[in-house]
């Protein structure tokens, strides 16, 4: 089965919005991790519009003292800030985004070919310090190579394209050709596949019953909007069923 981790920057956001302490990311996480989610993913931006870096600090206590199997996933531009914030919560992995301080969500993939470079020398300190280390990448086959040959241990391939294609057979039927021969590129050059951006339960379990060999997605947005509806606890169960590769068995 796919690897669920679940983004708890939804949660943050509406807690902000009033500076109150609910709703409780940590009691979410908590919840989210005793459903089966395989780890948590935050992003604490500049701004600390959702996220914060102290929700960093405290889902990496909750992991520690209670969870001990499942990981923290730290997502983020690599500027010092923030590479000093994993390497401080010991983040499990690492996902590194080309978004600007003022992006409103992570939208694009990097561009290897003008930022390998730099993104090497980064991927390597990662590496050396015990992160294992995802690069956000467009679903192109095409910018894989240059992706694999910044040393990463995994892409994370944006869906955004295909889960603005739902239910227009045609437009989903190419996203999802572009994701898989993404993934293949990935897997041929000797690092493993990530996915995410607008996933929901039904098109994860056509993403997976394509790609089955991925290694985890990365869900938020959606899986909050149905926890309105569901509740946590069976929101994540949901989303679990769907990470199977035969999602009817």
């Amino acid at each position: 089965m796919v690897d669920l981790s679940v983004n708890l920057n939804v949660a943050a956001l509406l807690r902000n919005r009033r500076g109150h302490h609910w709703p409780d990311v940590v009691g979410l996480g908590r919840i989210a991790l005793e459903a089966g989610a395989a780890g948590l993913t935050v992003h604490p931006r500049p701004d600390e519009r959702h996220a914060k870096a102290s929700d960093a600090y405290a889902l990496r206590a909750l992991i520690a003292d209670e969870f001990p199997d499942r990981e923290l996933n730290v997502e983020g531009y690599p500027d010092k800030r923030f590479l000093d914030l994993v390497g401080e919560v010991a983040a499990d992995q690492v996902t590194l985004v080309p978004d600007g301080p003022d992006q409103e969500t992570s939208d694009h993939g990097w561009d290897f070919v003008n930022k390998g470079n730099e993104l090497r020398t980064i991927v390597e300190d990662l590496r050396s310090c015990g992160h294992r280390v995802s690069l956000f990448a467009d679903p192109d086959a095409r910018v894989i190579p240059a992706a694999a040959a910044t040393g990463t241990d995994r892409v994370e391939l944006y869906t955004g394209p295909f889960g603005a294609a739902y239910g227009v057979d045609a437009a989903q039927a190419l996203a999802l050709d572009s994701l898989e021969a993404a993934a293949e590129a990935a897997i041929a050059a000797g690092i493993k596949v990530n996915a995410g951006h607008d996933l929901t339960v039904p098109n994860t379990a056509i993403l997976v019953s394509r790609i089955p060999y991925l290694s985890e997605v990365s869900i938020g947005h959606a899986l909050f909007c149905d926890a309105l509806s569901y509740g946590m606890k069976e929101t994540v169960e949901r989303y679990l069923s769907s990470c199977r590769s035969h999602p009817d068995s």
